[in-house]
Order: structure tokens, then sequence, then C-alpha cells
């Protein structure tokens, strides 16, 4: 059984330099991908096979079927 999904999930920049960090499976959890969103650049990804958690960093709205959300600073 995989452990991915197939859901996407958005994030929207608010501001320049919002960072966006991919974050391993397994026993020792790693970043392993980071991007770099300026404001009004939006990101679309979602979770993998080697992708277990998304770090967010700056200020930026995140969408997802589960709702909206927004961080705060």
């Amino acid at each position: 059984m995989k452990s991915e999904s197939n859901d996407f999930f958005v994030i929207k920049a608010l501001e320049n330099g919002v960072n966006v960090i991919g974050l391993t499976r397994g026993s020792d959890t790693r970043f392993h991908h980071s991007e770099k969103l300026d404001k009004g650049e939006v990101m679309i990804a979602q979770f993998t096979e080697h992708t277990s958690a998304v770090k967010v960093r700056g200020k930026a709205v995140i969408q997802t079927e589960h709702g909206e959300i927004s961080t705060e600073e």
C-alpha cells in the first residue's frame, strides 16, 4: 500500500521570500527540498512517497481540501 496521497495543496505567498520546505519520510526526518516564493506566487504541491511534511515560513495562505489556513508572524 502506498503512503502517498493524490491530494494537492496550494501555497500562495503574501510577501516576498516565503520559504516552502519539504521534509522526508522515514526514521530520520530531514529537509529534502526548498523553494522560495515571492509575493503573489503560487505553488501547487502534493505529498509523495518521499515527502511526509511541508514547512512554510513567511506570510502565506495554504489551501487544502480540508480548508484554508494563513500563517501568522
